[in-house]
């Protein structure tokens, strides 16, 4: 069940965190800057052109080794959790994390550089509700001997469970803790708890060229008779950053979570899955229409106001409906495709698909949307002037809906450039990158 309990919350300045990656030995700075209600937490490539922006949330988690790593095209984000258990332990929703590798800075193996970080910046709370899933029935996951499970709780908060277990062989004992989260017990009992391995894993891993500039002083590793070259901070602590691990891998949700999760054996994989299947279930809880499939959710903007926006009008007004908005930020568009649009009766006749060209002016369309709040369309006109990086991905026939994302990537009094997808159902079928210039709306072409 998905309701309101609390106000978003963001930082009240920025903050920044240097350090060097543990898998590829990069120096790396991570700022951390204030967001508008309903950003989320977002990862920002500066080292990158144009900046590209990761959302962390779950589907843009990618298959990784030991880790939590993001992808949205082709930017890459690595070694996320300690970063999001951070953010998400001290109720920080809105974030730009600004990084300029490919990498988090691993620091100490812990989230406390983090923490003490985004504490200094201040925290402050926003008009907007944050979504909080409460969750009523178990859910379960499980994958070999490691099991999983999210259970109903007392409706008053998150305590999550971790049993560990390695078995005899191992110099690091069997542990189990469960903690009811808050900013108080993460920052007290969690943020400072380490990343750990075993000698052997370490050896294996510098063998395989990661963790060139680590060394056993930068986080746990244990050796026959305990941790090389450190010391626990807590006699248990490697529990401890196996639940910090799991609050990190479950702010992958984009809502707060309301319930018992207990976990044995578990990691990050099987941590994604588990939000996978909470977010099947709120997708399941949702209102449905007769027939089984999900009610359509109250547009973002419909027809009607889209034409007091847009001046194209039949037969070129290429957008249907605005699903989601963020002005200036972000713009989720809808276009039916229909076997009736003009274009089809030349393009080509027998075998009718959508041109190219007529799919990146969709995009456009859907990027003055985002920017009418922004640029008072009464006085300054959104004109194109490049168009690059474009692909055509699959073709777009009758029958299709086309979902039309647009990312602002750079804004400007006078000109804007922003990122567009154009999606059938998960296959993207077109991008592009587009510059435009304003003009006053009355000059001359």
């Amino acid at each position: 069940m998905l309701m309101a309990r609390r106000s978003q919350r963001t930082i009240a300045r920025e903050a920044e965190v240097r350090g060097v990656g543990f898998f590829q030995g990069a120096d790396v700075a991570i700022r951390f800057r204030p967001a508008e209600a309903g950003t989320g937490r977002v990862f920002i490539r500066s080292d990158l052109p144009e900046r590209p922006a990761v959302p962390a949330h779950i589907a843009h988690v990618i298959p990784r080794q030991r880790r939590t790593t993001l992808q949205r095209g082709e930017a890459t984000v690595e070694m996320v959790e300690h970063v999001l258990a951070a953010l998400a332990g001290l109720n920080i929703d809105n974030c730009l994390i600004e990084i300029d590798a490919p990498e988090t800075p691993g620091c100490d193996g812990s989230s406390q550089a983090f923490v003490e970080a985004l504490s200094g910046a201040g925290i402050v709370e926003q008009s907007r509700p944050r979504d909080v899933l409460f969750i009523d029935r178990p859910i379960t996951v499980r994958d070999g001997r490691a099991v999983l499970t999210a259970h109903p709780g007392d409706g008053s908060s998150l305590v999550l469970a971790y049993h560990l277990d390695y078995g005899r062989q191992t110099p690091i004992g069997a542990q189990s803790l469960f903690l009811d989260i808050s900013p108080e017990s993460f920052a007290r009992e969690l943020a400072p708890s380490r990343t750990f391995l075993l000698e052997d894993e370490a050896r294996a891993l510098h063998r395989a060229g990661i963790g060139s500039r680590t060394s056993a002083s930068d986080l746990l590793i244990f050796g026959a008779d305990g941790p090389i070259d450190n010391h626990l901070r807590y006699p248990d602590e490697c529990v401890r950053h196996k639940i910090l691990d799991m609050l990190g891998d479950l702010a992958l949700l984009s809502a707060d979570l309301c319930g018992h999760v207990v976990a044995h054996r578990s990691g990050h994989q099987l941590n994604a899955e588990l939000v996978r299947k909470l977010l099947e279930a709120i997708d399941r809880s949702r209102p449905r229409r007769e027939g089984g499939e999900p009610a359509a959710a109250a547009p973002a903007m419909n027809i009607g106001a889209i034409l007091k926006i847009l001046p194209h009008r039949y037969p070129f007004l290429l957008v249907d409906r605005v699903l989601e908005l963020e002005p200036g930020r972000r713009v989720l568009a809808l276009k039916n495709v229909s076997c009736n649009e003009p274009f089809f009766q030349g393009h080509w006749p027998g075998r009718p698909i959508m041109p190219g060209v007529l799919i990146v002016e969709a995009l456009a369309q859907a990027a003055g949307i985002m920017m009418a709040e922004i640029v008072n369309s009464a006085e300054r006109v959104a004109l194109i002037v490049s168009i690059d990086d474009v692909k055509m991905r699959r073709p777009v026939v009758p029958g299709d809906q086309l979902h039309l994302e647009v990312i602002g990537l750079r804004f400007k009094s006078s000109s804007a450039h922003v990122r567009g997808l154009a999606r059938v159902g998960d296959q993207l079928a077109a991008e592009a990158k587009i510059r435009f210039v304003m003009v006053e709306a009355d000059r001359d072409a």
